[in-house]
This record gives C-alpha cells, sequence and structure tokens, in this order.
C-alpha cells in the first residue's frame, strides 16, 4: 500500500515537471525566442521586456514604429525595459510611489511590452487585456507597481502591458516629418506605437494561451484618452472588441490640426537652433526633452485620426466595440487656490454668458464654501466626468452595451493624503486587485477596501472575458442606456443607482460640444 503511494506520489510529481517543463519551454514571438520567469508560487508565468518593434532612436526617432530586429538564440524577458524618456518621476499630489514608474532606467529605446499568464498550451485562448497607461501624454510607463498583472492572470486573464512614446518624441509634428512619412502625416507616434503593440498582441498572443479574437484595451486617464483615439481610429480595425475608459477621453477637447501641430514644431526647431530634420535627430535625447514644447497629446493628423475624434464618433465612423467607462468621484484637478463665492460668480458669468445661470444651479455658489465644492466639481466634470459621460451616451445612442461606474471610495490615507479622497487613478488599484502594492504607512486600507478591490476586479475580469461585467456573486450592474442613465457605484457598499448629475454633464456636454 506504501509503496503504491510512493508511486502514485512519484508520478503526479513527473506529471507535473512535465507540465511546468512545457510551459517554461522558449516561447516563439515576432523576432525569436523567448524565456521568463514565474510567480512565487510558479502558477503564473511573467514575460518583461518583450520588444514589438526596433529602438525609435537615431533615424528612427519620429518615425512610425518599425519591425522588431531578430535576435539570435534565447533573449531572458525577465525585468522591465526601461521607461519612455520622461522627467526623473518624483510623488506629488496623491500620487504616491507606487503610483509612479521607478526612476531608473529611462530612455528613449522603450518600445517593449510585458506579459502575464497563467496558460500553459496556446489551445486555451484565454481572453486578453492590453493596458495602456496615462500620464497626460508626458509621463508615464507600464513598470508602474500598481500596473502589474498577475492578479487578473490568475483569474484567468492574459494581461499585457505595452509602452509607448511620450512628451516630445510621442507626440511633435514638423513639415519634414510629415513629407518623409508617405502618409502626409505626423505627430501621433504614441499613437502609432500602441497600435503596433496590438498588432504584435494579435499575431503573437496565442504563443502565451491567449485568443487574437478576444482582446479588451483599456487604459486610465491618457491611457484613457488613447483608448478613445484607438477606438476612434481606423488604422486600429479588427485588433480588439471591447474598451475600457477609466477618467478620460476627447469629448469637448479639440484636438490640434496637422497644420497647427507643424507651426509648433517649427517654432520648436527655432527654439533649438536647429536647421533640420537631421539636425533634430542629432540631438541628445536630454536636450529634446528639455527645450521641446511639452506633449500635447493626439493631433488630427488625418491618418491615424483622419477627424476629430467627436466627429469621427457622431458620424459613426468608430470601430464598435462595448465599453465599460467611468470616473471618480474627487479627481477635479483644480488645487486651489479657490475662488470665493463673488468671484466665481462673476468667472462664470463672464465664462458662459446667458448660461452662467443654469451652470450655477448645477454648481452652487451661495457660500465660500459652496464656491469651493462647486469648483473642485466643475474641474472634475470638465475633464473626466463629461467626456466619459458623452462617450457611454454616444454608443449607448448607437446601440453598443455601455457599462459606468462612478468610483466613490475615499481611499483612507494619512497626512497630507487625506485630503483627496477618491483621487484621480485611486481606482486602478481596485480595478486590477493590485492593494498589495499601496503603501500602508501612507494609507491604511482595511478589509473594506480588499473587498471592494476583489469585487472590482471580479467586475473587469468578466467584462475582459464577455463584455459583460456581472457574475455569481456580485450585485448587479445594470447596462447603461439614455434613458435611465443607471450607473454603479463602487465603494465599500456597491449601489446600482441613476446617475445623480446627468443634467448638470447634459449641460456641460451640450455647452462645450
Amino acid at each position: 500500500m506504501k509503496k503504491n503511494r510512493w508511486l502514485i506520489g512519484m508520478a503526479a510529481t513527473l506529471l507535473i515537471g512535465l507540465l511546468a517543463n512545457r510551459a517554461d519551454q522558449p516561447r516563439r514571438v515576432t523576432g525569436g525566442l523567448i524565456s521568463g520567469s514565474r510567480s512565487a508560487d510558479g502558477q503564473i508565468q511573467v514575460f518583461r521586456g518583450i520588444p514589438f518593434a526596433a529602438p525609435p532612436v537615431g533615424a528612427l526617432r519620429w518615425q512610425a514604429p518599425q519591425p522588431v530586429r531578430p535576435w539570435q538564440g534565447v533573449r531572458a524577458c525577465t525585468a522591465f525595459s526601461a521607461s519612455p524618456m520622461q522627467a526623473v518621476p518624483a510623488p506629488f499630489g496623491p500620487w504616491s510611489a507606487e503610483y509612479l514608474i521607478p526612476k531608473t532606467p529611462i530612455s528613449e529605446d522603450c518600445l517593449y511590452l510585458n506579459v502575464w499568464t497563467g496558460a500553459t498550451k496556446p489551445a486555451e485562448k484565454r481572453p486578453v487585456l492590453v493596458w495602456i497607461y496615462g500620464g497626460g501624454f508626458g509621463s508615464g510607463g507600464s513598470a508602474c507597481p500598481i500596473y502589474d498583472g498577475e492578479a487578473m492572470a490568475r483569474r484567468g486573464i492574459v494581461f499585457v502591458s505595452p509602452n509607448y512614446r511620450v512628451g516630445p518624441f510621442g507626440f511633435f509634428a514638423h513639415p519634414e516629418l510629415t513629407e518623409e512619412s508617405g502618409r502626409q502625416a505626423s505627430g501621433n507616434y504614441g499613437l502609432l506605437d500602441q497600435q503596433a503593440a496590438l498588432r504584435w498582441v494579435r499575431d503573437n498572443i496565442a504563443q502565451f494561451g491567449g485568443d487574437p479574437n478576444n482582446v479588451t484595451i483599456a487604459g486610465q486617464s491618457a491611457g484613457s484618452m488613447s483608448v478613445n483615439c484607438l477606438v476612434a481610429s481606423p488604422l486600429s480595425a479588427g485588433l480588439f472588441t471591447k474598451a475600457i475608459a477609466e477618467s478620460g477621453a476627447s469629448f469637448g477637447r479639440r484636438a490640434l490640426s496637422l497644420a497647427a501641430a507643424e507651426a509648433d514644431g517649427l517654432t520648436a526647431m527655432q527654439k533649438l537652433g536647429a536647421t533640420s530634420l537631421t539636425d533634430l535627430r542629432s540631438r541628445p535625447a536630454a536636450e529634446i526633452l528639455q527645450k521641446l514644447n511639452p506633449a500635447r497629446g493626439p493631433i488630427i493628423d488625418g491618418y491615424v485620426l483622419p477627424q476629430a475624434v467627436p466627429d469621427l464618433f457622431r458620424a459613426g465612423r468608430q470601430n464598435r466595440v462595448t465599453l465599460l467607462t467611468g470616473w471618480n468621484e474627487n479627481e477635479g484637478l483644480a488645487g486651489g487656490p479657490f475662488k470665493n463665492a463673488a468671484d466665481f460668480t462673476a468667472q462664470i458669468n463672464q465664462q458662459y454668458g446667458a448660461k452662467a445661470a443654469t451652470l450655477l444651479r448645477y454648481y452652487p455658489a451661495g457660500t465660500d464654501a459652496d464656491a469651493e465644492t462647486a469648483q473642485r466639481n466643475l474641474s472634475r466634470d470638465q475633464t473626466f466626468g463629461q467626456q466619459n459621460y458623452t462617450w457611454a451616451t454616444v454608443a449607448s445612442g448607437q446601440g453598443q452595451p455601455v457599462y459606468v461606474y462612478r468610483f466613490a471610495r475615499n481611499v483612507p490615507a494619512t497626512g497630507a493624503y487625506a485630503a483627496y479622497g477618491a483621487f484621480h487613478t485611486a481606482e486602478v488599484p481596485y480595478a486590477y486587485d493590485n492593494l498589495r502594492f499601496i503603501d500602508r504607512s501612507l494609507r491604511p486600507l482595511t478589509p473594506a477596501d480588499e473587498r471592494l478591490a476583489r469585487q472590482m476586479a471580479d467586475y473587469w475580469a468578466n467584462f475582459i472575458r464577455t463584455g459583460n461585467p456581472n457574475g455569481r456573486g456580485l450585485p448587479e450592474w445594470p447596462r447603461f442606456d439614455n434613458q435611465s442613465r443607471r450607473l454603479l457605484r463602487l465603494d465599500t457598499t456597491l449601489t446600482a443607482q441613476p446617475m445623480p448629475d446627468a443634467a448638470a454633464l447634459d449641460f456641460l456636454s451640450q455647452s462645450l460640444n
């Protein structure tokens, strides 16, 4: 009997070893063979720093991403690549270190992506999430701790996080660049990087057990605006079927035209004292970063974005997707000093004229305290709420399934951090079940926070899997429509309710669009 148990145990050990060895075999991707590493318990395989395009340096600065350069042997993909060229990050406002990329390395050579997967064979066809980071199009990177993909991989998702160029390296237009492109367009290199990463997913994700026909793109802030642009762009056709947009879109914002962006590029060249595009490309990256204009983000270049994003949507020319979108209760970027009631009222009267009285009904300023609240809420709604709300109403009106949330958890915090509540980016470590990366000395999270993170990540994973966030053990998340306009309020208690400020958002949407 003991011998039989021993033989059974040995057989099981050998089988586990064979399966592990099979899973750990080098994967063949565009460019060559790669190897990765494993989570502490061995259940999740992680590949960090996989190249998806050639390094955009030298003559490739300000060009569309070029094909990966092949390599010999097995490339060890066990560490994050350099983050895109940008200023060295430092904590500010509500964002402590875990919300930022590492200080080093930072480089122009940044077009790499990361994959987390629990699959052991290509035939599993697991749903895929491609995460696009925020940072105002001037900063950010995939190595940020709260963007870790392990928790989603444990829910059966293949999690992919690419880098893309930011700042003057990602969004710089110039007449010479337009001419050499062969497409009469320049400037949207960051978006082209994202689309190149999506094509890499289409061509390679089956090697990681992912389904190239079940891809969701997701992002927050500038990442959410990127998602909005990718859905709008004809170059994204067939690369994804679902979108998650957290606090950011391009409704009510008028992007620069190609002509205006080219004029900025000419001014920047003069500022640098450069005489040609070749001269500009020869300048050190640090000099470009220091002296060129800060990033303004995507432009209407006639190629990646043939028209303004709102125009593409209203004409029905965007890619059709199932949408999950929302924003946070306290993410207005107005940080003060705030105007008193009289000065705020005078400002609104000057800006809105005949519409001022209506706006002041939605954002009342009867007292100085009311005026501060109004300014915070107006900042939130103009910058984020109106953007994502308008996308939800347009998509729903065109018959696309839409789910809307409001993240309202007042994140526990100490010291100066306690003032920020449900701040911009606060939902990200909850939605991807990454609270383990949060500094508990600054934010003493509770069991209620851990429960909310599990619930949100389950909703997100369900949506990535099927296009519907609902599932066993979760309160019902109602589908959004333009009549009931119901959303799910995400707090320590989950509440489905009509959108409380829909009338204010309608007013802003009509005023800005």
